[in-house]
């Protein structure tokens, strides 16, 4: 399964309004599968706190439960909230790459936030 940053975000966000903690997120257009998955991505990340379950002989989650949000999930997500800079940093890196690694994509919304903050200061 490829990895969806605009579903990262999204679940993000759906923990956040949880008060850091879920499981069996409903998110419009995804699968559980899809989400289970990215949730076991972001703890791999160490964006999130949680116990991932797999299925009985398979390597793929079935089922989890996130605890909490981690210091750089919330930073990260601090760096997306804004819909405006989450796709202005979507059109540079396709534009420029078509897909980056999360270390770069992170630098990217940082940036874009440093610089719209640093123009608010002028």
């Amino acid at each position: 399964m490829r990895r969806d940053m605009d579903l990262i975000r999204q679940i993000l966000l759906e923990i956040e309004e949880h008060s850091g903690n879920a499981e069996n997120l409903y998110i419009k257009g995804y699968s559980h599968e899809q989400i289970a998955y990215h949730v076991y991505l972001l703890h791999d990340a160490g964006l999130v706190k949680a116990k991932i379950l797999y299925g009985m002989g398979s390597v793929n989650p079935v089922s989890y439960t996130v605890f909490s949000m981690t210091w750089m999930g919330h930073e990260f997500l601090d760096a997306c909230r804004d819909e405006g800079i989450w796709q202005k940093m979507k059109e540079i890196v396709e534009e420029q790459v078509k897909s980056a690694p999360f270390k770069i994509l992170k630098g990217v919304l940082f940036k874009l936030v440093e610089s719209k903050v640093s123009l608010a200061i002028q």
